[in-house]
């Protein structure tokens, strides 16, 4: 990847408007990714969500675990930051589309059924922010212009 790719990935419109969207997103998505990786604030761990996801077909269960959780705390984290923001999001509305169709649509809208508007929510906040970018308070901004003064 060359200096006027990653500088085309790391511009954003300098809006503050992605701030709540990015921060929000990145402590829910982190906090997901943590229960799926590391058996934090109640999550199952890598081996127990591994079977609960090889349980409904995804499979191999550990693995899938193993990428989702890593998808979400590493992603949310990056969210937070503003840093990658584009990449880190396009792959955290990847997961929730493979959340939403695997687990959650069948139950219908409601997150009383376990339905999928959660993960619809998280999934347009992801996809807002792949097309935006980070915004005026992310570290995309000072990383593009160092780049831009080289």
């Amino acid at each position: 990847m060359n200096f006027s790719t990653l500088k085309n990935v790391l511009t954003t419109q300098e809006h503050i408007s992605t701030l709540p969207l990015r921060v929000s997103a990145g402590v829910i998505f982190a906090a997901h990714g943590a229960q799926k990786l590391f058996a934090w604030f109640g999550g199952y761990g890598l081996e127990g969500t591994g079977q609960w996801m090889e349980s409904i077909g995804l499979a191999p269960g550990f693995l899938m675990a193993l990428l989702a959780g890593s998808a979400e705390f590493f992603g949310g984290l990056l969210l937070i930051l503003g840093l990658l923001t584009r990449p880190a999001a396009l792959v955290l509305a990847v997961t929730m589309l493979v959340a939403i169709f695997s687990v959650h649509f069948s139950n219908g809208l409601f997150m009383s059924n376990n339905g999928y508007e959660f993960g619809l929510a998280l999934f347009a906040i992801s996809l807002s922010l792949a097309f935006q970018g980070g915004g005026k308070y992310a570290l995309d901004t000072v990383v593009s212009r160092k780049l831009t003064s080289q």
